[in-house]
């Protein structure tokens, strides 16, 4: 997983985006039909994103544990950026692993089969505990979908850890309780670096990691800080 030297080639990007009606989802496929390393894009939910672009294909299916009929759609791809999620307030232990472990896990696996090589970033959260026997239900689920993730046998697998993640301005899925703390983005990022993140560098450093990959398997802010500059 180490980074790519300077010389190589730029990968052409083939990926598939999952979660795009939420806002870090969103935010992902802004940076991608951005930038020019991505060539194609195939957005992966349960209904129509509402987003048209040149790049830009749908595959749109309410239930996505059975995607098996899908198989030649989502086959050529060298990268899946997952975004899918919940919050788990409100939600029991059986319900939050149902959403976050099983159905990560049953995309992935297809995935992985499909698209031998495939590049798989998946966004988890701050405080995530790979140990899965902490007190916090969220960290613990999310700790056995990382660990899960990093046994299967994909090209490269890469967790992503944000804390608070700065909104790209003009999306229309960003939480109000985000854009309640925008204002203090400045100083937050001056004096709290470690636990901040924009949105544009969260899209950035799942697409560098495709060409580049990445010294460590578990991205932190300041790892994800660093590759998005990379």
């Amino acid at each position: 997983m180490d980074m790519a030297s300077d010389g190589q080639e730029k990968k052409k990007i083939r990926v598939i985006v999952t979660g795009v009606t939420g806002m870090v989802g969103e935010g992902v496929l802004h940076e991608c039909l951005r930038h020019p390393d991505v060539e194609r894009v195939l957005v992966l939910g349960r209904k129509p994103c509402g987003v048209t672009h040149p790049k830009l294909e749908e595959h749109v299916q309410p239930d996505l544990f059975d995607l098996s009929a899908a198989a030649a759609r989502l086959s050529g791809y060298n990268a899946c950026f997952f975004c899918l999620g919940v919050s788990s307030v409100g939600m029991t232990e059986e319900a939050y692993t149902r959403v976050t472990y099983d159905l990560t896990v049953s995309v992935a696996e297809l995935l992985c089969g499909l698209n031998p090589g495939m590049v798989f970033c998946y966004v988890t959260g701050n405080g995530t505990d790979s140990t899965e026997r902490g007190r916090s239900m969220w960290a613990r689920v999310k700790g056995r979908t990382e660990n899960k993730l990093l046994r299967l046998p994909f090209g490269g697998a890469y967790m992503f850890r944000p804390g608070y993640i700065h909104p790209t301005p003009g999306l229309r899925n960003t939480h109000g309780y985000y854009k309640a703390f925008m204002w203090m983005y400045p100083a937050l990022r001056r004096f709290m670096p470690r636990y901040v993140i924009s949105l544009r560098e969260l899209g950035l450093a799942m697409i560098h990691t495709v060409g580049r990959g990445y010294e460590k398997p578990v991205l932190e802010n300041v790892d994800i800080a660093a590759l998005a500059k990379a």
